[in-house]
């Protein structure tokens, strides 16, 4: 889409606001009295669905003003980028857990956490646009990325290296260990706090640290994968600006579910490795090689029916574990009635 310089001007101000309504109304500024408070889960899913909606009449005005085939390339970069963030919300969760933040205080973690992604992401965009209008063959080295990437999903899920790694010691964390001495305890919501006449840098800003290197890491995965649906800069900007926005709400919406969406590594590297040989496939149709060059409304499809097929998968598996453990529980207690009777 050919997009004047005001309607990016005015849609990155219209994000800033609907962040800043956000943050006045969840976590009450102002208010000195109240302090900070739980995010509750009727809270988170208002305004989840809030955002979703949000994202979605976005989508119809880029159908109304650009075409099917624009909206087409949003709604799929939204969906995919969407589904990358679920994967970036479980390792928050990870992230969150190993450094016990207190629930009153992980809103606020989570916003930074979205405005350093938001920021990260912009300057990939800018980089990647850039390198695609001067390197075209940039296409097959973003596809190999994705397809080793789609790979590594699968092997480190398998490996289980996601839940075993130690977050609270990692490289970037030891470096600002070395540099400043850290409080035991949170103070507040404070990054920094003197201690015994000694500035001291609090377990709070140690999350953010290893929360901003997550985002770094999650935006070099994104970027060549929405960029594999769409080259309009815009609509990769948007689509994952809205698929950022809401997900500090969808963080406390599904943190019951985390541990029950199990096949949703899975979903992410058949998306990846499906986005990565469409890339592939496209730089060579664009070089003059006769291959299929993979259709927008395919993708769709393939993302849609891939990420529902993992989450039924995912929750069916959840129940059926449920169940067995407790029709063990239950085994167990009426073979302790057969021994004392």
């Amino acid at each position: 889409m050919d997009v004047p310089t005001w309607v990016w001007f005015a849609t990155i101000g219209a994000m800033v606001a609907i962040l800043a309504v956000d943050l006045a109304i969840v976590d009450h500024p102002w208010s000195k009295k109240s302090g900070p408070k739980e995010f509750g889960v009727k809270q988170a899913a208002w305004w989840a669905a809030f955002y979703m909606a949000v994202a979605v009449l976005f989508g119809l005005g880029v159908w109304y003003f650009g075409g099917g085939t624009a909206a087409g390339e949003y709604f799929a970069g939204f969906l995919t980028e969407k589904s990358l963030s679920v994967d970036n919300l479980f390792v928050f969760y990870l992230i969150i857990g190993a450094f016990s933040v207190p629930k009153k205080y992980q809103h606020e973690v989570l916003l930074v956490g979205i405005v350093i992604a938001l920021v990260m992401r912009g300057v990939f965009i800018a980089v990647g646009a850039q390198a695609i209008n001067a390197w075209s063959e940039v296409f097959y080295l973003f596809g190999a990325f994705l397809i080793y990437t789609a790979v590594k999903i699968v092997r480190d899920h398998m490996k289980g290296d996601e839940e075993d790694k130690d977050y609270t010691d990692s490289f970037a964390v030891r470096m600002v260990r070395k540099v400043w001495p850290v409080a035991d305890d949170y103070h507040g919501a404070k990054l920094t706090v003197r201690l015994d006449g000694r500035r001291h840098v609090t377990p709070m800003l140690m999350v953010i640290v290893a929360i901003g290197v997550t985002d770094l890491v999650f935006a070099v995965d994104s970027i060549p994968a929405i960029f594999g649906l769409t080259q309009d800069a815009y609509i990769v900007f948007t689509a994952n600006a809205f698929a950022l926005l809401g997900l500090r709400q969808l963080y406390f919406l599904l943190a019951g579910l985390m541990d029950r969406l199990v096949y949703i590594s899975w979903g992410l590297s058949i998306i990846m490795a499906f986005i990565g040989v469409k890339m592939v496939l496209h730089a060579l149709h664009e070089n003059g090689v006769h291959v299929p060059d993979i259709g927008i409304a395919t993708s769709l499809t393939v993302i849609i029916g891939v990420m529902t097929v993992t989450v039924v998968a995912s929750l069916l598996k959840s129940r059926g574990a449920t169940a067995a453990v407790a029709s063990g529980g239950q085994d167990s207690e009426d073979a302790k009635a057969d021994r004392n009777g």
